[in-house]
């Protein structure tokens, strides 16, 4: 089974979150049940500087792709098959993937990812000689139009499948653009692109392609209600029948704390001690004091969605209890200036990193005892699953793919010894307070603690399962066109 992944992101080459640790470590797995995933993805500055080192074939050219001249190559990286499109015109820019130094969205997204979504829809199309996919798998609003390219241009009996990583990113532009995108007037409508007379990037993926799949069961009922679902809610309900939750996986050779080079001292469930060596170099790293208090951490964009809000505001009641708290991440200037307020008042109990450090990262899983994760929707999230795997204890909303991947530690779970985390479902400085309380009261239960922490360690967190739910809707698929 050939399918081929359009992604504007994917790890080790490109990542601004979880979006990439899917598109990089799906096509991994898959190939263990016989599926060729090729990956599709735009070639920013630090792609092409990597692509570099590697051996590329160019095996397309385009001399004007929405009126820059660009090329596409195919090579291996790290393992993942890739497809590179290299339009130094669109990509090659100061800033990152989607915004500017100043953090300002690219005025021009709209005609980057169009682009994007062009060239995947010609290689569904027969583009690239000898490899034709039997199915195109998009990601998010970046690869939202490659559907309606398929359908009214190069693939109209190619089947396709939308992933939906955060509903809540949706790529609308004004009308004004449709007559550059290289589409017939017909595209234009409520059973196309068009999304309350706008163009709707997201909106024609959802509406067009065969299947609608996000990334946890409780997020795909969730995007049914006016809450969650953003305003697409009412074609998330049309098209109930083919929307389906998987819950993504996570790269379990990458993050394993037993061979983790990244971390102070490698550790297990059965040899839990060496957490302590990586509790000390935490501690260092941030200035801490150094004392028996849970350390919680937090590893995530710093705003409202996440509930950092709800986390600023009660930083002085972590410390009242005894405990400290480390945080890793950059978003909203408020909230970090929030948060680097807490650390200044808070000197030796608080510390704040305002950046993206993937080392560092991975060293806060294996240092700290309990990570916070008070979001007010959370499609899948992935450092819940980091933390299980390195026995730092989840304290985590009940919403989305938190709900479905840590077990509460309510009476029966503990009785039962299944429990892996803190579940709590006011999302409200009442719903968080009262859950820090639960934790700290559980903390001082040490036996309880440690067998929580086997049991997350423990838990299947790897793809394997989600994978072959994907290859089972990806044959349905193809069988349905009749392939």
């Amino acid at each position: 089974m050939k399918v081929l992944s359009v992604a504007s992101e994917i790890f080790p080459l490109v990542k601004t979150g979880g979006l990439a640790d899917v598109a990089g470590a799906l096509p991994l797995v898959l190939a263990k049940q016989n599926v060729e995933m090729r990956s599709l993805l735009p070639g920013y500055t630090p792609v092409m500087q990597k692509m570099s080192s590697v051996r590329k074939a160019k095996v397309a050219e385009f001399s004007d792709l929405f009126g820059v001249k660009a090329k596409l190559y195919a090579c291996t990286y790290e393992g993942l098959s890739l497809f590179v499109l290299d339009a130094p015109a669109f990509f090659q820019r100061d800033g990152g993937p989607y915004t500017a130094k100043d953090g300002k969205d690219f005025p021009d997204n709209w005609k980057r990812f169009a682009a994007l979504s062009h060239v995947g829809a010609q290689i569904a199309g027969g583009l690239v000689e000898k490899w034709v996919p039997d199915l195109v798998h998009m990601h998010d609003w970046q690869a939202g139009l490659t559907p309606a390219y398929m359908r009214y241009r190069f693939a109209p009996d190619t089947p396709s499948m939308m992933t939906v990583h955060n509903i809540a990113f949706q790529g609308q532009f004004g009308a004004d653009i449709f007559a550059e995108l290289d589409l017939p007037a017909e595209a234009f409508s409520m059973h196309g692109i068009e999304y309350y007379g706008d163009v709707g990037y997201l909106k024609g993926g959802m509406e067009i392609a065969d299947a609608v799949t996000t990334v946890s069961p409780t997020y795909a009922r969730e995007i049914f209600s006016p809450e969650f679902g953003m305003g697409l809610e009412g074609l998330i309900r049309a098209r109930a029948d083919v929307v389906h939750g998987i819950v993504n996986g996570i790269d379990t050779d990458i993050w394993n704390p037993e061979t983790d080079p990244l971390i102070a001292a490698n550790f297990s469930a059965s040899k839990l001690k060496g957490r302590a060596e990586n509790r000390a170099a935490l501690e260092a790293h941030f200035g801490l004091d150094i004392d028996d208090g849970p350390i919680f951490c937090v590893i995530s964009r710093l705003t409202w969605q996440k509930g950092m809000d709800l986390l600023a505001d009660l930083t002085g009641e972590i410390v009242h209890r005894g405990g400290k708290l480390v945080v890793l991440g950059s978003g909203d200037k408020a909230l970090e200036g929030a948060l680097l307020a807490a650390a200044d008042r808070h000197a030796g109990r608080v510390g704040v990193s305002i950046n993206y450090d993937e080392p560092l990262s991975h060293l806060m899983q294996a240092g700290s005892d309990a990570i916070l994760i008070p979001s007010r929707f959370e499609p899948c999230g992935l450092t819940q699953l980091y933390a299980l795997r390195y026995g730092c204890v989840p304290v985590v909303a009940r919403t989305g793919g938190l709900n479905d991947t840590v077990i509460d530690a309510n009476t029966a779970a503990l009785s039962a010894g299944v429990a892996t985390g803190f579940q709590f479902s006011s999302v409200t400085h009442d719903g968080l307070r009262l859950a820090l309380h639960r934790v700290f009261d559980t903390w001082e239960e040490p036996k309880m603690w440690a067998a929580m922490q086997k049991n997350g360690m423990r838990a299947d967190v790897s793809w394997e399962r989600s994978a072959s739910q994907y290859v089972d809707l990806y044959q349905k698929l193809i069988s349905a066109r009749g392939h």
